[in-house]
């Protein structure tokens, strides 16, 4: 009874002999009722009949739903149907479970991309051609300091030139956006391709903080160039020098030799005038040379911890006497007062007094004005010193080059102030920015 074509054999035998019995009880004994009776088995009959071969059929359509609406959990039974329909269902059950397979490892890798998308420390935006954000990782939000973003124009706020690199974004694309976010500066670079996936046009990005990068490798670049340069002035200056001495002190000989009167000979005081003008600037330049031979020469920090507020202190006492009658004032705040910092005191020293210095000879050509230094906690819980006047500001030019060795805006200035500080800085492990436009405040910020 356990195999499908008995079950068929036996169930149309069972019908015929419905049909018969009613047939003969209704000719030979003329019971309509009973005609009837029989009638009604035998409807029931066929029904049951087709439902049962009809199972088959269901469950193939329950099997092609399932993968249609990607439910695995369907399991097949052929009890009661035959060794055939134990295949079938068997079959069935093990295309089941390798969908089922399938799909647990699809999760499985979907989850590992998510987590190594997550804990890389560059920031990638997956977004639609309609600038639909699909996926976002951890170091984007931190970098473009959002906690959730659904288009990318929710990033107006942070960047407009930032959205509309990324609405222009294509293969292979490359750009450079710099963003200030108060007094900070950020110089991002921003990677683009584009995908399709399911009829949809994506576009992948990652984004990175180029920054402190870009100043090691500037760095770089100047010592390089600073060593060469001084060393090659210092080798042709040296001999004209120490041969302008030579000639000086043989003039001079001769004339206390011979007892020359150089009222008498004009000549010989013109030699002697422009070989001492000669030695004069030779040396000059010797010392020149040799100071900016400490930007390539900056000692390792004495790293010490030390109040900030007591070093802020020491920097208004020291400036208090030289700001007096100029109409400028300084002002120092530190928060928490308790605050401390690990590095070179005497170095830190050095940055602060060049900073203060620079803003009061900005502030006295612009008349007067006021100096905050402060110290503060930063992000992360890292110290924050900041310089801000309320001067004349710098002009976008001399911002771009304000860090180049040599390059200053004061008549009276070395140029090296600048690229001195941030070399320092980048010996400590921080680095220093400037915010400033003209006619705006001048911030500059030393992040430890």
């Amino acid at each position: 009874m356990r195999h499908f074509r008995i079950q068929i054999t036996l169930r149309i035998l069972l019908t015929a002999a419905t049909i018969t019995g009613g047939v003969a009880l209704y000719l030979w004994g003329g019971s309509v009722l009973a005609a009837l009776l029989l009638t009604g088995v035998v409807a029931a009959q066929t029904a049951s009949l087709i439902r049962y071969t009809d199972r088959t059929n269901r469950d193939v359509a329950r099997f092609l739903m399932s993968i249609r609406y990607s439910d695995f959990s369907q399991a097949f039974s052929a009890s009661g149907r035959g060794s055939s329909f134990a295949e079938l269902a068997g079959a069935l059950n093990s295309v089941m479970d390798d969908f089922r397979a399938a799909r647990s490892n699809t999760e499985e890798h979907y989850r590992y991309l998510q987590t190594v998308m997550q804990h890389v420390g560059t920031g990638l935006i997956t977004y639609t051609a309609r600038g639909d954000v699909e996926l976002i990782n951890t170091a984007a939000k931190r970098l473009l300091r959002v906690g959730y973003l659904k288009h990318i124009s929710g990033l107006s706020e942070f960047s407009p030139e930032l959205v509309r690199t990324l609405e222009s974004m294509g293969t292979g694309g490359k750009r450079i956006v710099k963003v200030i976010l108060g007094d900070d500066l950020l110089e991002l670079v921003v990677y683009g391709t584009t995908f399709r996936m399911k009829e949809e046009t994506y576009t992948l990005v990652s984004i990175q903080d180029i920054q402190t990068e870009l100043e090691e490798k500037e760095i770089e670049a100047w010592q390089k160039l600073t060593r060469v340069l001084t060393h090659e002035i210092m080798n042709s200056i040296t001999p004209i020098s120490s041969l302008a001495e030579t000639v000086h002190g043989l003039v001079e000989d001769e004339m206390d030799r011979t007892g020359h009167d150089l009222r008498g000979d004009t000549r010989l005081g013109d030699i002697r005038d422009a070989v001492e003008t000669i030695e004069r600037r030779s040396h000059s330049l010797i010392r020149f040379v040799q100071a900016y031979r400490s930007l390539t020469r900056i000692p390792r920090p004495d790293l010490t911890i030390f109040q900030v507020a007591d070093l802020l202190a020491d920097m208004e006492r020291l400036f208090r006497a030289e700001l007096t009658g100029r109409n400028i004032r300084l002002d120092v705040t530190c928060e928490p007062a308790s605050l401390d910092l690990t590095a070179d005191r005497e170095q830190v020293e050095q940055i602060l007094i060049n900073l203060i210095r620079n803003s009061v000879q900005s502030l006295s050509d612009a008349g007067g004005g006021t100096i905050v230094v402060r110290a503060r906690l930063g992000e992360r819980g890292r110290p924050v010193l900041q310089v801000v006047d309320d001067g004349p500001g710098i002009e976008p030019e001399a911002l771009d080059k304000i860090f180049i060795p040599f390059f200053t805006t004061r008549k009276d200035g070395s140029g090296i102030g600048m690229s001195l500080a941030r070399q320092i800085m980048r010996q400590h492990g921080g680095v220093i920015g400037v915010v400033s436009k003209p006619g705006a405040r001048t911030i500059v910020t030393l992040r430890f």
